[in-house]
C-alpha cells in the first residue's frame, strides 16, 4: 500500500495539487464574477532537470531503498511544473480566465540547507563573493535595504544568483501582479523571464499521468 506521508516527501507536491483543488472553483467563481483574471503560480526549480532519469518514479514513489534526496527533490520540483502545465491545459479547454504558471526564484539562502553538508557549503562559499557581476535590472530597482542580500558566483548567469528571501520572491511578485503577463500561462519563469522548460516538463502524457496519480492520493475530484 501506498504511504501517503512518504510519498508526499519524496514527490512534494501533493500538498500544492489539493490546495490548488480545494480554492479552484472558488476562483473560477470569483473570476466570472469579477471579471477579473485569476492567477496561480509554483515555485519550481531550475533543477527540475537533474532528476530521475525516467522523470516521475510512480512505482517506486515509496521505495526507501531507492530514495536518493538530490534526485527526489529534483523530481519534485519537475512535478511542480507538470501539474503547472496540465492545470494551463484543464484551464485553457474550460475557457476560464485563470492563469498558471511556474518559476525558478534564483538559489535562496533560507534554512533547507541547514541539516545537509552538500547544500550548507554551497551557501557559505556563495556569500564569500560581493556584488561584483552584472545585476538583473529587476533586482537593481529593489529598495537600497534589499541590496545587501544579493551574492554572486563567478562565471555564472544571472539566475544562479544566490539571494535572500526578499530579492528571491521577486519572479513570484511579478507573476501575482504585474500586468505585463496578463494572459500568459503555462510558462516558466526565471528573473521575471521565460525560461526553459525541460522536455519532461513539456510531456504532456507524464503531466496527464502526474495528474491522475496526485489526485488519486489526495482523493480530491
Amino acid at each position: 500500500m501506498l504511504d501517503v506521508a512518504k510519498a508526499s516527501k519524496s514527490l512534494l507536491d501533493i500538498g500544492h495539487i489539493l490546495l490548488t483543488e480545494l480554492l479552484l472553483e472558488i476562483m473560477k467563481t470569483t473570476s466570472r464574477e469579477s471579471e477579473v483574471e485569476g492567477r496561480i503560480v509554483n515555485v519550481s526549480s531550475s533543477l527540475h532537470p537533474d532528476g530521475y532519469s525516467e522523470g516521475i518514479r510512480f512505482n517506486t514513489i515509496n521505495d526507501e531503498a531507492r530514495y536518493n534526496r538530490y534526485y527526489a527533490y529534483a523530481q519534485s520540483k519537475l512535478a511542480y511544473l507538470l501539474h503547472t502545465n496540465e492545470l494551463t491545459r484543464r484551464l485553457k479547454k474550460e475557457g476560464v480566465k485563470i492563469t498558471a504558471n511556474s518559476l525558478h526564484p534564483g538559489m535562496i539562502f533560507t534554512n533547507v540547507g541547514c541539516h545537509d553538508l552538500l547544500l550548507s557549503c554551497l551557501f557559505g562559499l556563495s556569500g564569500l563573493f560581493n556584488k561584483t557581476k552584472t545585476v538583473p535590472q529587476v533586482l537593481l530597482e529593489l529598495p537600497q535595504y534589499m541590496q545587501p542580500n544579493i551574492y554572486f558566483r563567478p562565471k555564472c548567469d544571472d539566475h544562479q544568483i544566490v539571494l535572500l528571501h526578499f530579492p528571491g520572491a521577486a519572479t513570484s511578485c511579478f507573476l501575482a501582479l504585474n500586468p505585463q503577463v496578463k494572459g500568459v500561462s503555462g510558462e516558466y519563469f526565471v528573473d521575471s523571464n521565460v525560461g526553459k522548460q525541460s522536455s519532461q516538463a513539456k510531456d504532456a502524457d507524464l503531466a496527464k499521468k502526474l495528474w491522475d496519480f496526485s489526485l488519486s492520493l489526495t482523493n480530491a475530484k
